[in-house]
C-alpha cells in the first residue's frame, strides 16, 4: 500500500509544527507525517506550508552534522574560524571545511567580522627617482610624450638607426632619442652621435645620416624635451642645448619631483652623457 500524497493534505497545522520540531531535515518531516519521502513535489508542498505558518527550520542540518542555529551560536561565541569548527565538531584540517562553513555563514547573513584576521597592510615602498636612470627611461618618456600628442608610437623589433617610429595623419617619422645628464659651464651638453655596432665602445662618435633620421628627441637633466629636426643638427655629434631652446616642446620634470633650485652645477661631475 502506497503512502498518502501531500496533495491529500492529511495533516493538521499542529502535526506539521510537531514534525518540523523533531526533524533535522525535510525528509524527516515527511517521515513524521507518514508521507512519501522520495517525492520532490511533496517536499515543495510541505515547505510552502511551513513558510506560510512561519515555522522555525534553523535546526535543519540536511546532510550536515550541524544546524543553522548551531552555526549562529558557534559564530557568536568564537574568536576565530578554528574555534567555530571546533564547536561544530569539525576538524580545522578537514580540506575545504573552513570554506564550506564560511560560505554557509555568508548565505545566512551572519556577522563574522570578528573571526577574520585583520590583514597586515604593508607600508608602500618608497621609490626614489635618480637622473642616473634617465638614459634607460628616455625612450619611454619620448613615447609617452608622442602618445599624449595623439600620435601612434612603434618600437622597432630589430636594431635600427632610430628608436621610435611615430605615426600621425601626415605620415611616419623616424625618431632617435637622446638623453643627457652632463651639465657643463655653458649648460646641458648632449651627445647625438653614434658608434657603429662593429666598432669598440671607445671609438669616436659619428654623425647620423639625416636621410635616415627625421627627428632627434633629446631630454636634458631638467627633463626638458627638445624635438629637433635632424637636418638642423646634421653632421654634429654633440650639441649645447641652450642654443636650441626654441625646440623645447615639453617638460617631464614632475617625474622627478625636481627641486625648484634648478640644475645642479655639480651633476656633470657625477654623471656623463
Amino acid at each position: 500500500m502506497s503512502r498518502p500524497s501531500a496533495l491529500d493534505h492529511t495533516w493538521t497545522d499542529g502535526q506539521l509544527a510537531d514534525a518540523v520540531q523533531v526533524s533535522s531535515n525535510w525528509r524527516g518531516v515527511l517521515r513524521e507525517l507518514g508521507l512519501n519521502t522520495t517525492s520532490a513535489g511533496t517536499i515543495r508542498i510541505v515547505r510552502r506550508q511551513v513558510v506560510q505558518l512561519g515555522l522555525d527550520t534553523s535546526h535543519f542540518r540536511g546532510k550536515r552534522r550541524w544546524s543553522d542555529a548551531q552555526l549562529k551560536q558557534a559564530t557568536s561565541e568564537s574568536q576565530s574560524w578554528d574555534e567555530v569548527l571546533s564547536l561544530l565538531g569539525l576538524s580545522a584540517n578537514g580540506g575545504g571545511m573552513r570554506t564550506h562553513v564560511r560560505s554557509h555563514a555568508i548565505r545566512l547573513g551572519l556577522d563574522y567580522s570578528h573571526l577574520e584576521a585583520i590583514p597586515v597592510v604593508p607600508e608602500p615602498r618608497m621609490f626614489t627617482t635618480d637622473l642616473r636612470h634617465l638614459r634607460d627611461a628616455g625612450a619611454c618618456i619620448a613615447a609617452s610624450w608622442f602618445t599624449l600628442c595623439g600620435c601612434s608610437v612603434l618600437f622597432p623589433i630589430e636594431p635600427a638607426a632610430y628608436d621610435l617610429v611615430v605615426g600621425r595623419a601626415d605620415g611616419l617619422s623616424r625618431v632617435q632619442v637622446k638623453t643627457t645628464t652632463y651639465y657643463g659651464k655653458d649648460g646641458w651638453l648632449a651627445a647625438i652621435g653614434r658608434r657603429p655596432y662593429s666598432i669598440r665602445k671607445d671609438a669616436p662618435l659619428m654623425p647620423y645620416d639625416p636621410d635616415v633620421i627625421d627627428y632627434f628627441l633629446i631630454i636634458d637633466g631638467d627633463l626638458n624635451i627638445y624635438l629637433i629636426p635632424s637636418r638642423v643638427i646634421a653632421g654634429r655629434v654633440q650639441v649645447l642645448l641652450r642654443t636650441y631652446k626654441k625646440y623645447i616642446v615639453g617638460n617631464a620634470g614632475g617625474l622627478l619631483g625636481a627641486s625648484e633650485s634648478g640644475p645642479d652645477p655639480q651633476l656633470g661631475a657625477r654623471a656623463s652623457a
